[in-house]
């Protein structure tokens, strides 16, 4: 494979998107995770879906959009989605959760009535359902390298911030930490993320790239930086093995990072019981 990576452009989009994918994005699922806020990427991912599937129509009712580049109502959509969730949250002080069913359940209405009002991008919607290595472009990479930046910039400028939202949100509300623009940034963010992995990981299944490795890094990890750092290094492993197995097997990359998440998740959890059940007969 490394080979073709080096004589093939899209391979090529498709590696580095990847690598780069692997580590923002259960960076920024420590953080959902541990603020108990894992649903919302679902949330994200279906309304980012409604942008894909609306583009698309309009891309094919419309002859002057035909060349429209999808990925960009699909990020338009899914930072709409997350202010709308802020919104909703706020709305709904003491019922927050409900802002997020109603949210995904108006992405999957609305993808479901642009699908049935078009008809010849079955094809198409299968790659940003399920991702596609042959259909990230050298511009689909130039994006997901922009948004990594801007996950970094606001991960450097607010870390702390971050921190203290997310293990006590009183106190920080108490300190005078702005909570609420802090809380939508971090949303803004997240969905940014999310539209950007859609063409590795794919739509319906980006959220468990997310969280996936939160949950195999907590199981081991002794403090906040570690989990972040196994995140990214279990991340980092579904997404390789995932797109090398895509590649040989001729399978939709999404499914074998995330098949590979899961078996990572589980070799975690088989190996954290025998240590322990190590030490104890040892004890």
């Amino acid at each position: 494979m490394i080979a073709a990576i080096l004589n093939y452009e899209f391979l090529q989009n498709a590696f580095y998107s990847g690598l780069i994918i692997g580590v923002i994005a259960p960076v920024l699922g420590v953080f959902i995770v541990v603020r108990r806020m894992s649903l919302i990427a679902d949330a994200l991912s279906h309304v980012t879906l409604a942008g894909i599937a609306g583009s698309l129509y309009l891309s094919q009712s419309i002859s002057s959009l035909a060349l429209l580049n999808p990925i960009y109502l699909g990020i338009a959509a899914s930072v709409s989605g997350s202010i709308l969730i802020e919104r909703l949250r706020s709305l709904y002080k003491h019922y927050e959760e409900l802002a997020i069913p109603i949210i995904m359940s108006g992405g999957i209405g609305l993808s479901a009535i642009f699908i049935s009002l078009a008809s010849g991008f079955n094809t198409d919607m299968m790659s940003y359902l399920f991702g596609s290595v042959s259909a990230v472009s050298r511009h689909d990479l130039w994006i997901v390298i922009f948004i990594a930046i801007v996950v970094f910039v606001f991960l450097f400028t607010f870390f702390k911030e971050m921190f203290v939202l997310s293990f006590d949100e009183e106190y920080a509300k108490a300190s005078g930490l702005p909570a609420k623009w802090i809380h939508l940034l971090f949303m803004i963010v997240v969905a940014l993320v999310i539209a950007a992995s859609m063409r590795i990981v794919g739509i319906l299944l980006v959220s468990s790239l997310i969280t996936l490795p939160v949950a195999a890094s907590m199981r081991i990890a002794k403090g906040f930086k570690q989990t972040i750092f196994y995140s990214i290094l279990f991340g980092e492993a579904a997404v390789i093995i995932g797109l090398v197995s895509a590649f040989y097997l001729n399978l939709a990359p999404g499914g074998t990072i995330v098949v590979t998440s899961i078996i990572i998740l589980f070799l975690v959890i088989i190996g954290k019981k025998s240590v322990l059940k190590i030490k104890a007969e040892r004890g």
